[in-house]
């Protein structure tokens, strides 16, 4: 079966979401795609007081205001995970992985965002989703009243700390430099009580015969001191790493996994457009996201036009 768009939106975060409302605003015909519930890392969010307009709530509310925007809208929405992107010059081809549905568009903006990175340390696996999690909203709750490992040092590393310092009754933070997070919520967290911060470590292991116990860790100075400390579960903030694996051979891709686009959110392949975290670019905030999804909306649809 085959399906035909004007535009075709890979992702349905903030970048995707306000990509689509600003398409059908622009009389498209718009599908959006995610293999997972509408928010992207937006939902991993334990608060946002940052997104204009919007006070302090948390990712998981607003990514439901957004997505309910897109619905009242009418946006077409499916779960589907996409595995291919072709460029056949006028129509684009989307393929994916749960069914033999064939999508075809005019344009399509990549907004898939990145997914946490792992440290690739021994244990990691054996415990990963079992031990050790990667967002404190969905788990946290089940470490109410245990010791918890965090490691990481930047925005969010630091913001998940200060909610999972108020459940736990001990919380140890492992940073590979020292805390790089906002200087207020820096300061916030280093007052607690229950946290204990190291600063300049490498972790080495993650240990557990039948269950997750500790995280063994050494000093990156000179005196290569090796601490190890007892824990319940472990969260991990180290960084994303780009989901452009579906679009890998449409030659956008750069060495970090991220598309360049210029200032209208174009890539090099006409009628490909990117926009949100996947991209090239400074500052990765919802906020950024959803300018990209404007611009990249814009630019599609301006594109489509030009092509009737």
């Amino acid at each position: 079966m085959e399906k035909t768009y004007d535009i075709v939106i890979v992702g349905a975060g903030p970048a995707g979401m306000t990509a689509a409302i600003y398409a059908i605003r622009a009389n498209m015909k718009v599908l959006m795609l995610d293999r997972l519930s509408p928010g992207g890392q937006m939902i991993n969010t334990n608060e946002v007081e940052n997104y204009t307009g919007a006070g302090k709530l948390s990712g998981a509310d607003l990514a439901i205001r957004m997505f309910e925007h897109t619905q009242e809208l009418g946006v077409e929405f499916d779960y589907k995970t996409v595995i291919d992107i072709t460029d056949g010059g006028l129509w684009k081809t989307i393929t994916c992985e749960e069914d033999d549905t064939v999508y075809k568009a005019k344009a399509v903006i990549l907004a898939t965002g990145t997914v946490p990175r792992r440290l690739g340390v021994p244990g990691e696996d054996t415990w990963a989703a079992s031990g050790i999690s990667w967002c404190a909203i969905c788990d946290g709750a089940q470490y109410c009243g245990k010791e918890v490992v965090v490691i990481g040092g930047g925005n969010s590393a630091v913001e998940e700390s200060i909610y999972l310092a108020g459940i736990c009754t001990k919380l140890t933070i492992v940073t590979m430099f020292d805390l790089t997070a906002d200087p207020k919520a820096c300061d916030q967290l280093r007052r607690l009580p229950t946290v204990t911060i190291y600063p300049y470590q490498d972790v080495l292991e993650f240990t557990g015969t039948d269950r997750l116990t500790g995280v063994r860790f050494k000093s990156t100075k000179e005196d290569a001191t090796e601490r190890y400390v007892t824990c319940d579960g472990v969260f991990e903030y180290i960084g994303f790493q780009a989901s452009s694996q579906a679009f890998a051979r449409l030659g956008i891709v750069d060495r970090t996994g991220c598309i360049q686009t210029d200032s209208h959110m174009r890539t090099s392949v006409p009628g490909i457009f990117g926009a949100g975290d996947i991209t090239v670019k400074h500052l990765r905030q919802i906020v950024t996201a959803c300018s990209d999804g404007a611009v990249a909306a814009n630019s599609a649809a301006n594109y489509v036009e030009s092509n009737r």
